[in-house]
This record gives structure tokens, C-alpha cells and sequence, in this order.
């Protein structure tokens, strides 16, 4: 489960304008974990969209049965409009931890926590 996970993070971060489509050449299973959590990758594709460099990283993660724990750090340089923030050229990162709940090799639901007070607190361009 933890490859899933991680195949998942480097999905994310991969670089081209459609993610979901550099998957489809690079892994058809990977693929299918990322069409089962489409709201929690709505959400990252406005954030790729709004952070030149994005990554997400995991950087730690527990497996227990059907479900995984990681905790992740989203990282990126703010080069367009972002949470009601003018971009600001500066690197951002925010701390995160989901919950994922894996089936057959899919995960079937995702709950993600992130640090965003802490993130508006960059944005703003004030030292968090």
C-alpha cells in the first residue's frame, strides 16, 4: 500500500500540465488510483496551476490493513493568484496528513488535513 501511496506522490508532482495523463503513459495502475480520488486531485490541479515547481512529498507513512496514514509536505514557487494572495514569487510549503483508504489497488476514499492558516501566513508574506 505504501507504493501506492508513494507512486501517488510522484504523480503529483510530475511536471506537465496533465498529470492524469503522464500517469496514463508512465503506469495504467496508478492510473486508476488517481481516477478514484477525484475531488482531493480537483484540488491539487488548482494548486499546480497556481505553483510553478509543486511537489508533494510523503514524508512519512504507516500502513495498518486497508488504510495508510501519511504525513506530507507541499512545496512550490507562487507565480499566479492563490487563496486570495497576489502571486509573490516566493517558495511556499505547508505541512499536511491524509488518511487513505486503499481497495484492490485503489483508493476509494481520501481525507486530507493541511496546514493552511500556517500557508496564508506565507502567502501573506509574513514569517510563519
Amino acid at each position: 500500500m505504501a507504493a501506492i501511496l508513494l507512486a501517488l506522490a510522484s504523480s503529483l508532482g510530475y511536471g506537465g500540465a496533465d498529470f492524469a495523463g503522464g500517469l496514463a503513459s508512465r503506469d495504467a495502475h496508478v492510473l486508476r488510483v488517481v481516477a478514484a480520488a477525484a475531488p482531493f486531485l480537483d484540488y491539487v490541479r488548482s494548486v499546480r496551476s497556481t505553483l510553478s515547481d509543486y511537489c508533494c512529498e510523503i514524508v512519512e507513512c504507516v500502513t495498518e490493513e486497508d488504510r495508510a496514514f501519511a504525513r506530507m509536505r507541499f512545496s512550490g514557487r507562487h507565480t499566479a493568484p492563490f487563496r486570495g494572495f497576489a502571486p509573490t514569487g516566493r517558495e511556499v510549503s505547508w505541512a499536511a496528513a491524509a488518511l487513505f483508504r486503499v481497495s484492490d489497488g485503489v483508493i476509494e476514499d481520501v481525507w486530507v488535513l493541511g496546514d493552511l492558516a500556517g500557508l496564508d501566513t506565507l502567502l501573506a508574506g509574513q514569517t510563519a
